[in-house]
């Protein structure tokens, strides 16, 4: 399921949630948030639901009947901002069976340890041993850490919660503090994985003097929270930008584990398993488009290949004409040399012809020729043997 279908039942589930509960005024408000957050992503639905709170006009009464509802037992109350009524966790159930992010083979080890060390949890205490309570995820955006906290939840058979930054930075000063903890005491009281995400916005250094005095606290509160994070739970951070980070946080995170944008053969496997039963139909483009999207991440080539699939399901392009639009909007962002080890590439794994090639990369026939020629290996030089006379015999 993509985050964007999660994340419209999120908001399907908080309207509900108020609208049980008779909170109209809170209703009336979180679909206006709604109007401005798919306003344009769904404009047609923003429109919609702007008609209906224009027409409807608030009922000052009390309700017409009250439902009395039997007492939640034993069940913490499910974290919300008290004056958005906003979420202040978004929640992710995904199967054991989920499939496993594409990892460079040293990040997959250390995961992987981490995942044995939870499930072995009590012969490590027996040993006066504890498992990985927390780990810092560092990479860039699109390489995949918010997908392995996914995954890394689903393996261990536990929900993930990921900590609603717009949610918990409240308007109302001081109250963003509360709605911190509030959250990380919620994800103690049970088995789960947290994962603070963006965690560069909430814990930056205390030296920074730009800061105002409420986010020095909130790192605070989250340098103690990681010091006193319970064993039956992972606390998980990700950031974009370490360099931002309060130098105290990262000694206090038990793992940290570093995403690289991925090398070319990770870009050829995530394009293969992007292309699913595709990948007949774009196999003879794997190298090409392994070129054209090595340095991108995992997220961009996702986007560009479903892209791809779509296109060919509807009819509206073939393979070779999605692949060539593509690789011309391409070459806009290479320099001359990958131009033209691009051109070379497709001269020599497509039929298309060099006046094609020139056209889609730019570079020019006389230079793709050259370099063809150079990059062929030279014919070998056949050495040809003495004939023999025959001796005459006297």
């Amino acid at each position: 399921m993509s985050d964007e279908v999660e994340e419209v039942r999120n908001d399907l589930a908080q309207l509900v949630r108020l609208a049980l509960a008779e909170q109209t005024e809170d209703v009336r408000l979180f679909v206006a948030r709604l109007v401005r957050k798919y306003r344009n992503a769904a404009p047609e639905l923003a429109e919609q639901m702007d008609l209906y709170l224009r027409a409807k006009t608030p009922r000052s009464g009390p309700p017409l009947r009250k439902v009395s509802r039997p007492p939640v037992i034993d069940q913490p109350a499910f974290p919300v901002d008290d004056e958005s009524r906003l979420s202040l966790l978004k929640v992710f159930k995904d199967e054991p069976n989920c499939e496993q992010p594409l990892l460079a083979h040293d990040l997959e080890e250390s995961l992987i340890q981490l995942i044995q060390e939870r499930r072995q949890a009590e012969r490590l205490t027996s040993l006066g041993l504890h498992p990985t309570r927390s780990a810092i995820f560092v990479g860039q955006p699109g390489v995949g850490k918010t997908l392995t906290a996914r995954w890394l939840a689903a393996q261990l058979r536990v929900p993930l919660y990921v900590l609603d930054l717009t949610a918990v930075m409240s308007s109302l000063l001081g109250r963003s503090g509360s709605n911190l903890r509030t959250a990380l005491d919620f994800a103690k009281r049970t088995p789960c994985v947290l994962l603070l995400d963006e965690i560069d916005a909430i814990a930056k250094r205390r030296s920074d003097d730009t800061d105002i005095g409420e986010l020095k606290r909130l790192v605070t509160v989250i340098l103690q929270e990681v010091d006193e994070w319970p064993a039956t739970g992972l606390l998980l951070a990700a950031t974009n930008h370490p360099e931002l980070i309060d130098p105290a946080l990262w000694r206090r995170f038990d793992l940290v584990v570093k995403f690289e944008s991925p090398d070319l053969p990770a870009v050829k496997q995530a394009i293969k398993r992007f292309l699913g039963p595709d990948y007949a139909l774009f196999g003879r483009w794997i190298d090409i488009l392994a070129f054209a999207f090595n340095g991108e991440s995992f997220s961009d080539i996702e986007r560009d290949i479903r892209r791809f699939r779509r296109a060919l399901a509807l009819g509206s392009a073939s393979d070779a004409d999605l692949i060539e639009e593509f690789i011309k909007s391409r070459t806009l962002s290479l320099d001359r040399q990958a131009r033209i080890d691009l051109a070379v590439l497709l001269v020599k794994q497509t039929r298309l012809s060099q006046h094609t090639v020139s056209d889609i990369t730019g570079v020019s026939r006389d230079t793709i020729r050259k370099y063809s020629t150079e990059q062929q290996p030279a014919p070998k030089k056949s050495i040809k043997k003495p004939i023999k006379k025959p001796i005459k015999r006297s």
